[in-house]
C-alpha cells in the first residue's frame, strides 16, 4: 500500500493549549454563546412574567445547558470521534459498515443541520442589531441586516483566514463582558440563584398548564450544541472541554442576569428584548457594536459548517457533486459556490419574510431538534459497537430521547408560526439526498460483473493487433468492481465490442471511500503483465476526490521503482522518449423506456436525471483534461419487457 502525497493536513489541534482554547472560543461556540440574544426574549413571549415563572424558566435553561450540552455532547458525543473527526456524518461514516440501514438517520440528521443553517445568521445578526433600536426606535434594523450578510456571503470566496484569526480574541471579551453584566445585575436581585434548585423547573413545567410550550423557547439555549461536535476536528476534545467551563459560566451568569432584572421591573408593560435593556446606559452602543461583532462570527461558522457537510455528503454519495474551492492554504477551509449562494437567499428571504427576530423565534430550534434526536440514535448504535455495558447504553438512549422527545412536542406549537419553514427545507434537503444515495444504490442492481481472466488472452492478442489501428496509447476505465478479478460487463463491451480499442496498456481505477477521514492511500494490481493494470484509490471521506492528480502520481511512484515505462510505442516517439498518450473512457448508464423499474424506482431514478442537471460530470470532479476523455452512453439494465402480441410474419 502506497500513500498519495498532499500537501496541508487536517486543521486538528492536538493537546490542551491556550490558542486552542482560544480557537474553540470562537469557531466552536459562536452559534451557544450567542443565545443569550434571544432567549429570554422568547420565554417573555410565552407570558411568563411572574417572579417564580423568571426562576423557572431560567432553572430550566441552566439545566438544559447541563443535561444536553455539558453531558450528553461535552462528555459523552464528543468521544465519538472519527479519527478526531466530529459530526454527524463523520459518525455515520464510522457506522456505515457495521449498522444496516443507518444512512436514512444519517440524511435526516445532515439535513436539519443544514436547514438550521439558514435560521441561525439571520435571528442572530438581527437579534443584534435590534439593539439599535432601544438607542433610537426609529432606525430601520431590516435594511442594516440585510447588507451585514450580504457581505458576510460575499467575502466567502475570498476565504476567511484574516478574519478568522481574531475571532477567539472576539468572542472571549463577548463572553467575559455578558458574564460581568450579568452578574452586576444578580447582585441586586439573588434570588434568582434558585434557579440552580431544579425543582424550579419541574414546578414550572408541572404547575403551569403551559409549562411545557416554554421549553420551545428554553431550547434555543442549546441550538449550538450540535455544531460544538462538527467542530471537533477543528479544535480537539480537550480544548473544546476547557474552554466550555468558562463559556458556560459566562452564559449561566448573563441569563441569571437577564432574569434578576426582569424581576426587577414591573409585572405589566412591554419590556421589550431583556439582553440589550438590562445593560447600563453607557455599555449600550459599545454592546450593540460587540454583540454584533459575534453574530457575524457565530454565523461565519454556521456558513463553513455548512460547506463541510455538503463536502462530506458528496463524498459519501448523499449529494450531487458541486464545485468546491479551496481559497486558501489552510486545509479543511473550503467555499463551496452553489452552497453559499443558496444558503445566501435563503437567509435573505428568511429576515425579509419574518421581519423580526421575535417573528423567526417560531421557525428556530424545531429541526435542530430532529438533529439531536438522530444523533442520539447514532451514539446508540456507537456505544453498543463499542460494547460499554448495555445497561448505560439503554439509559442514554432512553433519557435522551425522553427529553429531545419532549423539547420536539414543545418546539412543534411552533409549526404554523413558522417551524414549517425549517421543516419545509430540511424536507428539500432531505428529498435530495434520499433520491442521490438511491438511485445510485438502483444502478448498482443492474450492474453485470464478469471474471477478468475469462477475457486475459483477448485482451493481451487484442493489444498487439496491428491490424486495428491503436486507439490510445493508455486507456483508463473507472470500476466499480470491489473484487479485483471483477470487472463491469459494460466495460468488456466497450473495449471489444462498441468500437474495438487497442492499446498498449489498458488501466482500471477505482475509488474507494474510507470509514476515516484523511487516508490518502493506492494499491496496484497486475491482471494482465504488461496490459492490464488496476490501481485502487483509498481516500478518506474529507479528501477531494482528484482521481486526475492522484492518478498520475501514481503512475510516477511506479516509474521510479521501474514497475513499468510509459514510453509511447511509436517508435520515432519512443526513440526520442516521449511519453504515451493517456484516454479516458467514461461510461455513463441511462435510463431508457425499456429499463424494467418498480413505479417507485422509476420515479426516483427520473428525479435523479433532474438532480444530475445540476451537478458537476464526472470529468470535472475528477480534475481531467476533457481533451483525453470520451464519454459513452449506455442503456440501465439490459432486461427489456416482452409483447406477446409482437409476431415474425411470412410472405
Amino acid at each position: 500500500m502506497s500513500v498519495i502525497n498532499q500537501s496541508g493536513h487536517p486543521p486538528v489541534i492536538k493537546g490542551l493549549t491556550i490558542a486552542g482554547v482560544l480557537v474553540s472560543l470562537g469557531i466552536v461556540f459562536g452559534d451557544i454563546g450567542t443565545s443569550p440574544l434571544y432567549v429570554m426574549k422568547a420565554i417573555l413571549a410565552e407570558g411568563i412574567r411572574s417572579s417564580e415563572g423568571i426562576i423557572g424558566a431560567v432553572s430550566c435553561v441552566i439545566w438544559t445547558l447541563t443535561l444536553q450540552t455539558t453531558i450528553k455532547y461535552v462528555l459523552i458525543t464528543l468521544k465519538a470521534d472519527n479519527k478526531g473527526e466530529g459530526g454527524i456524518l463523520a459518525l455515520f461514516a464510522l457506522l456505515r459498515n457495521k449498522v444496516n440501514a443507518i444512512y436514512v438517520i444519517a440524511m435526516i440528521g445532515a439535513a436539519t443541520l443544514l436547514a438550521d443553517g439558514v435560521i441561525t445568521p439571520s435571528i442572530t445578526v438581527l437579534s443584534a442589531v435590534e439593539g439599535l433600536q432601544i438607542i433610537n426606535p426609529a432606525i430601520s434594523v431590516i435594511p442594516i441586516t440585510l447588507v451585514i450578510l450580504s457581505l458576510l456571503f460575499a467575502f466567502q470566496q475570498f476565504g476567511t483566514g484574516f478574519i478568522g484569526r481574531s475571532f477567539g480574541g472576539v468572542m472571549f471579551v463577548w463572553f467575559g463582558v455578558i458574564g460581568t453584566v450579568g452578574a452586576w445585575l444578580i447582585v441586586g436581585v439573588p434570588e434568582v440563584l434558585l434557579a440552580f434548585n431544579p425543582w424550579y423547573a419541574i414546578n414550572l413545567l408541572v404547575a403551569n398548564p403551559g409549562g411545557i410550550v416554554v421549553l420551545g423557547a428554553v431550547f434555543l439555549c442549546t441550538t449550538g450544541a450540535e455544531a460544538l461536535y462538527s467542530d471537533l476536528g477543528h479544535c480537539g476534545i480537550k480544548n473544546i472541554r476547557v474552554s466550555w467551563i468558562y463559556v458556560k459560566t459566562m452564559l449561566i451568569l448573563n441569563y441569571l442576569g437577564q432574569a434578576a432584572w426582569i424581576i426587577s421591573q414591573p409585572t405589566t408593560g412591554e419590556l421589550g428584548n431583556p439582553f440589550f435593556a438590562s445593560m447600563p446606559q453607557w455599555l449600550m452602543l459599545p454592546g450593540v457594536i460587540l454583540a454584533t461583532m459575534a453574530a457575524v462570527i457565530a454565523s461565519q461558522a454556521l456558513i463553513s459548517g455548512s460547506y463541510t457537510i455538503i463536502s462530506e455528503a458528496i463524498t459519501l454519495n448523499f449529494w450531487p457533486k458541486v464545485k468546491v474551492k479551496y481559497p486558501t492554504t489552510i486545509k479543511g477551509q473550503m467555499y463551496i459556490p452553489s452552497t453559499n449562494w443558496l444558503l445566501f437567499l435563503a437567509c435573505i428571504f428568511v429576515v425579509v419574510f419574518f421581519g423580526s427576530s421575535s417573528n423567526m423565534e417560531a421557525a428556530y430550534g424545531l429541526s435542530i431538534t430532529l438533529t439531536m434526536i438522530m444523533t442520539s440514535l447514532l451514539l446508540f448504535h456507537y456505544l453498543k459497537i463499542k460494547k460499554r455495558p448495555g445497561i448505560l447504553i439503554w439509559l442514554f438512549i432512553i433519557s435522551y430521547l425522553t427529553i429531545e422527545g419532549v423539547f420536539l412536542i414543545a418546539n412543534l406549537h411552533k409549526f404554523e408560526r413558522g417551524g414549517w419553514f425549517t421543516l419545509l427545507l430540511a424536507g428539500i434537503i432531505f428529498f435530495v439526498m434520499f433520491v442521490w444515495n438511491n438511485a445510485r444504490g438502483i444502478k448498482r442492481t443492474f450492474t453485470e460483473y464478469v471474471d477478468i481472466s475469462d477475457y486475459k488472452e483477448l485482451l493481451s492478442d487484442m493489444s498487439t493487433d496491428k491490424s486495428l489501428p491503436r486507439f490510445a496509447s493508455n486507456l483508463v476505465y473507472v470500476t466499480r468492481a470491489s473484487k479485483p478479478h471483477k470487472l463491469e460487463k459494460k466495460i468488456i463491451y466497450s473495449i471489444f465490442n462498441k468500437q474495438p480499442k487497442r492499446a498498449d496498456r489498458y488501466w482500471l481505477i477505482r475509488i474507494n471511500i474510507t470509514d476515516e477521514p484523511y487516508t490518502k492511500e493506492y494499491r496496484v494490481h497486475y491482471l494482465v503483465p504488461g496490459v492490464l493494470f488496476r490501481i485502487d484509490f483509498f481516500l478518506g471521506f474529507k479528501v477531494p476526490t482528484r482521481i486526475n492528480r492522484y492518478f498520475y502520481q501514481a503512475l510516477s511512484e511506479m516509474c521510479d521503482k521501474k514497475e513499468l515505462s510509459l514510453l509511447s510505442n511509436y517508435e520515432s516517439l519512443h526513440k526520442h522518449h516521449v511519453q504515451g498518450d493517456f484516454r479516458f473512457i467514461l461510461i455513463d448508464r441511462i435510463l431508457t423506456v425499456d429499463t424494467i423499474l418498480s413505479p417507485f424506482n422509476r420515479f426516483i431514478m427520473n428525479a435523479y436525471d433532474i438532480l444530475k442537471k445540476f451537478s458537476m460530470t464526472s470529468v470535472i470532479s475528477y480534475g481531467l483534461d476533457t481533451s483525453n476523455v470520451m464519454t459513452e452512453q449506455v442503456p440501465l439494465g439490459n432486461a427489456l419487457a416482452s409483447d406477446p402480441e409482437f409476431h415474425r410474419i411470412e410472405r
